[in-house]
């Protein structure tokens, strides 16, 4: 059975053996460039065997017959998509950006694990590095956080709503300085609160 994976999160984050899968998803918007542009993996093996009904856009023997242009591509999220490939290839590429995200999220990781304070039920062995929840122990707490944290510059930590709690998304445009200043922000946080 092929392996179909949504890599929306973490494509270009750290190198992939593409091979082991028959087809990879990826929303471009966290990783590679703004909304509107999709990256579509799909093993050769499984192109031609569409539905009668399946939309042309995703029919991939049509995609791949014509490169991709089918219809008109949205060019300047392509253009600012290049220039996204080419800050990754200086960067060091996925390899290079494995070691930053990996110790951008060993750093915030740290601060959940070294108090009780905060709390992360994840299992350490299926951590993400892109997108890290958490929640405080006293849950009343995670509306104040999440206020304080935007009166200090750092937005957009609401958890998922079905979850509650906090989410940091730490892609590969998130500098270390972000992290850096996060961290200041929780240990502080956690001193006048905890």
């Amino acid at each position: 059975m092929p392996i179909v994976a949504d890599m929306s999160s973490n494509i270009l984050s750290r190198p992939v053996d593409v091979s082991r899968f028959g087809l990879i998803y990826a929303g471009a918007q966290k990783n590679i460039g703004p909304s509107g542009i999709t990256v579509v993996i799909v093993r050769d093996d499984l192109i031609g065997n569409a539905l009668p009904t399946t939309p042309i856009p995703l029919n991939y023997a049509i995609q791949a017959q014509d490169a991709s242009l089918y219809n008109t591509p949205p060019t300047f999220a392509w253009y600012l998509t290049g220039l996204v490939f080419k800050w990754l290839k200086k960067q060091g590429g996925p390899e290079a950006m494995a070691a930053i995200n990996g110790r951008k999220a060993k750093k915030i990781y740290d601060v959940i694990d070294a108090t009780d304070f905060y709390i992360n039920n994840v299992d350490p062995e299926r951590r993400s590095c892109m997108n890290i929840p958490f929640q405080l122990r006293d849950k009343n707490m995670d509306p104040v956080f999440i206020s304080e944290a935007a009166d200090n510059g750092l937005l957009n930590l609401n958890g998922f709503r079905t979850v509650g709690g906090m989410r940091v998304s730490i892609y590969n445009a998130v500098p270390e300085a972000a992290v850096d200043a996060l961290i200041v922000f929780m240990r502080d946080f956690e001193k006048r609160h905890g």
